[in-house]
């Protein structure tokens, strides 16, 4: 049986996706990439992750509008998501956390290490 806890993983920068996406599996962890908005809530409904890292700049659909969208459906409501994103505003920061973000990384100032193991830790609750 499969107990590898399940990461969808929203970002649209190629070379980040996917080296994310790799060192999350070698934590064990099962990534799927989504590369803009529009893709996120149907991979969210059909891959039901544990957890969602989402980019708030997205080509299609903003990452608010996704976590917007999240928190009308009683379904997704509960997931939670992990925000990664440039916008580092502390405005930016305080309305993905209103909107139900569990945490929220400026990529500009957080390592690949510790974002591992902040989603890591995060997961093994």
């Amino acid at each position: 049986m499969d107990t590898a806890k399940k990461i969808l993983l929203a970002e649209d920068d190629e070379f980040l996706s996917s080296l994310i996406k790799n060192r999350l599996e070698r934590e064990h962890f099962t990534v799927k990439v989504a590369v803009n908005g529009d893709e996120v809530v149907a991979m969210v409904r059909e891959f039901q992750p544990d957890l969602v890292l989402l980019d708030i700049i997205l080509p299609g659909k903003l990452g608010f509008e996704i976590l917007e969208e999240m928190q009308k459906d009683p379904k997704l409501s509960k997931l939670p998501f992990m925000v990664m994103s440039n916008l580092g505003q502390e405005s930016d920061i305080t309305r993905a956390k209103e909107l139900g973000a569990v945490d929220y990384f400026v990529k500009a100032r957080i390592m690949i290490d510790d974002l591992i193991g902040r989603i890591s830790a995060f997961l093994k609750k």
